[in-house]
């Protein structure tokens, strides 16, 4: 068996295509500039020698790479036989690339132009627009939304849909009444309704349909599968913030953000989408865009202020303009709320606080801070205001637990033999 060259050794032999090593060397800088770490600027250039070994075997100038020759040399370079070596020098060899197409040395490969979407693809993606354009909505409620409509005209009408004036009440009885393809997967009957009812809007909002099928969706009892004590005490809650500490990137970050949860009640999604123009200093606020697209200045906290300050000056990296970024190079914004939700259940081992009935969520200390407020003599009005809430009916699931409060209307127990 002939024995394999390692990669060490290919990048040390002779390679007459000087021209690319300029661009090699800015590109490395970028990546430095970045954050990355020495090890993966040096796997990034063993890949791009080997590149360059391919194209002097074959005699390569800076204007004789096409779409073609690029696929070839990428199939060079690559080694079958080690697929996740295989992948990550596709991965470089492709950032590498880029750099060369925006430098103005090689001409981007044409991408195919895709095939017109079907009238199912169609309506998805009208409807896409239409929630975000209109009712705000964010990506993933979107791209739920997306899924439902699809799931829903192929329960209908099969893979092609037809005329939707013919969708009738028992379509979605018989639709509500479909068992889930996983047992106990899947949306609930309510989050099924709620989906129907958005459906039915956008279509007879865009003229889709004829009459408005929302009367056609029947209610569904919103019952709480917690009751009413799923949720933290104040002590629960500073335990939790207690045990989000660190002098690194990751402990810094992750107190910024525990603060912003337990003391202004922000959603997960809320947080992501913080930017640095967000904050005015000098002022002590702080833009918050909630649901809808909507905007709310919100006074900063002092020890909310200090920590992501501290967070911005000792732990942030890279070039973004979002606050809060990913630990490891290029430092990205924070894509989902993953990295949140790891931080909120390491924070309630580390605080020994049991987990709740309906499992660790973000949300838990947003429902505390109500209730604190509620125990500390705040109205529903003043909650509603902290929360940023658009209508006072969602605050009022908050009086439940004011049980003092609830007291002075509770009729006493009737008496044999008393007069009232």
């Amino acid at each position: 068996m002939p024995s394999q060259t390692s990669s060490t050794q290919q990048s040390s032999t002779p390679c007459p295509a000087d021209w690319l090593i300029p661009y090699r060397e800015a590109f490395l800088a970028e990546l430095e500039g970045l954050g990355y770490a020495s090890g993966s600027i040096r796997h990034f250039r063993d890949a791009i020698d080997l590149f360059r070994e391919q194209v002097a075997s074959r005699g390569l100038g800076p204007g004789d790479i096409g779409a073609p020759c690029l696929a070839e040399l990428h199939d060079a370079v690559s080694l079958p036989q080690l697929l996740n070596a295989s992948r990550c020098r596709r991965s470089h060899l492709a950032r590498f690339i880029d750099h060369l197409v925006t430098a103005g040395v090689i001409v981007a490969p044409e991408v195919e132009p895709l095939p017109p979407p079907g009238r199912l693809e169609q309506l998805g993606a009208d409807f896409g627009d239409w929630l975000r354009l209109q009712r705000g909505l964010c990506r993933s409620t979107v791209s739920e939304c997306q899924q439902f409509l699809r799931r829903f005209l192929i329960f209908i009408f099969g893979a092609e849909p037809g005329d939707l004036n013919s969708i009738g009440p028992e379509h979605v009885r018989a639709f509500l009444a479909q068992p889930p393809a996983v047992p106990g997967r899947g949306q609930n009957l309510e989050k099924k309704a709620t989906n129907l009812r958005r459906m039915f809007r956008f279509m007879f909002a865009t003229g889709l349909t004829r009459r408005d099928l929302v009367s056609c969706v029947p209610k569904v009892a919103a019952r709480s599968k917690h009751g009413a004590s799923c949720h933290l005490s104040s002590g629960e809650v500073r335990k939790l913030v207690a045990a989000v500490h660190g002098d690194g990137a990751a402990g810094r970050r992750d107190r910024a953000i525990m603060l912003l949860l337990a003391r202004l009640g922000l959603r997960s999604q809320e947080i992501r989408a913080i930017r640095l123009d967000d904050i005015n200093w000098r002022a002590g606020e702080i833009l918050i865009c909630g649901k809808r697209g909507l905007h709310d200045r919100m006074p900063l906290p002092v020890d909310v202020g200090e920590a992501i300050a501290d967070y911005i000056l000792n732990g942030r990296a890279g070039r973004s303009r979002s606050l809060f970024v990913t630990l490891r190079a290029p430092h990205r914004p924070l894509r989902t709320t993953h990295a949140i939700r790891r931080m909120l259940v390491d924070a309630f081992a580390k605080a020994a606080v049991p987990s709740p009935k309906g499992g660790v969520r973000t949300h838990l200390l947003r429902h505390a801070l109500a209730v604190d407020m509620l125990n500390r003599g705040n109205s529903l009005n003043e909650i509603g205001d902290v929360l940023r809430h658009r209508s006072r009916t969602a605050t009022t699931i908050y009086a439940r637990h004011g049980i003092e409060t609830l007291r002075a209307l509770a009729r006493s127990w009737p008496i044999q033999g008393d007069p009232r």
